[in-house]
Parts: structure tokens; C-alpha cells; sequence
């Protein structure tokens, strides 16, 4: 979060709404982007990130400043989301193909490479979707939003080595998940 970003968010905390309107603006695609990878279903996703904005506008006053505004923005939308996961009956996850753009997708030099590596990235899309969601979230908010230990365990709340051992075993399962895919 930038310098001006921090202080909209002080004058959002006052109840200032251009500030907020200009945060929510800001940050709106990259809440979305988890709260899809957690998720996997396009819809649950924009009503989870709608949800969190309004959560975030009534509790920005009880920021305590302990994370970065962003941090808490996500601990907000991952919340949100996970308590989505928990109302809603089990589904099978969508197929990966459709959702959110993937920060690995690079078209390699032929038609045919690019197919290749688009199957790659669509089966471990896949596979993180089959994740159990304590396993999926900070797989995503690790390795495919590049958030650092420190952040993610923020947003978690928990230990930088409790996070540690959780990727850990999300990044077992995602292996094994990948096999059984094969």
C-alpha cells in the first residue's frame, strides 16, 4: 500500500467516503482475484468482496494499525470468503479455465507451447481448488498473490513458522493432488 494509500485509509477511518470510494476503486480487483482463487466460483467471489467492503467501511475505525491497511483488507476478504465456504452446501469446484487471469500464463513462442503450458497452469489451478480451504488460502495468498510469510501470517493470524508448517502441507497435498490428477 502506498503513502497516499495509508492516508485515504486514515480518512476513510473518519468516515471521509471519497476516501473510501477511491480504496475501494484501488483495491477491488486484487480482493476479488483471492477471494476467486479461494472460492473458485466468479459469483460467490463478487458477493464475498462486496461483503467485505462493507464490513471494512463499518470496522475501519477499529483498525488498530498492528498490520498494513492492505494486510488487514485482506485478513478482511479472506474472512469473508472462508465464512462463504462454510454457509454454502460442498460443490465441486469450476474447471480452472475462465477464472482469473494466472500470473504464470506466459504464451510461449508457438502456438502449441502456449497450449501446453496453459494446460500446466489450468491442472494446478485445478488442483488448488480441491484444496481443503485451510490448505488453499495461504497457498494462494503466498504463491499467487506474492504476499511475503509476514503479510500472509498477518492476514492468518497466525505464527510466521505456524504459516510456514501450513504451506507446507498445502504444498504436499497440492502434489499429491496433482498425481492423482495425472
Amino acid at each position: 500500500m502506498s503513502d497516499d494509500d495509508v492516508a485515504l485509509f486514515a480518512e476513510a477511518a473518519k468516515g471521509d467516503i471519497t476516501s473510501f470510494d477511491t480504496l475501494v476503486r484501488r483495491h477491488t480487483a486484487k480482493l476479488y482475484r483471492v477471494a476467486l482463487r479461494i472460492l473458485g466460483d466468479p459469483a460467490d467471489a463478487e458477493d464475498v468482496v462486496q461483503d467485505a467492503w462493507v464490513s471494512a467501511w463499518r470496522s475501519m475505525g477499529q483498525f488498530r494499525g498492528e498490520s498494513a491497511p492492505t494486510t488487514w483488507l485482506y485478513r478482511v476478504v479472506t474472512n469473508a470468503a472462508l465464512a462463504q465456504i462454510r454457509r454454502r452446501r460442498p460443490t465441486v469446484p469450476l474447471e480452472p479455465e475462465g477464472q482469473a487471469e494466472s500470473s504464470f500464463a506466459d504464451s510461449g513462442p508457438t502456438p502449441e507451447q502456449a497450449a501446453l503450458r496453459r494446460e500446466k497452469v489450468d491442472a494446478v489451478l485445478h488442483a488448488i481448488a480441491l484444496l481443503e480451504p485451510s490448505q488453499r488460502v495461504p497457498l494462494v495468498l503466498r504463491e499467487l498473490e506474492g504476499m511475503s510469510y509476514e503479510e500472509v501470517a498477518a492476514v492468518l493470524e497466525v505464527s510466521v513458522p505456524a504459516l510456514r508448517s501450513r504451506l507446507h502441507r498445502a504444498r504436499v497435498a497440492l502434489l499429491a493432488k496433482l498425481e492423482e490428477l495425472r
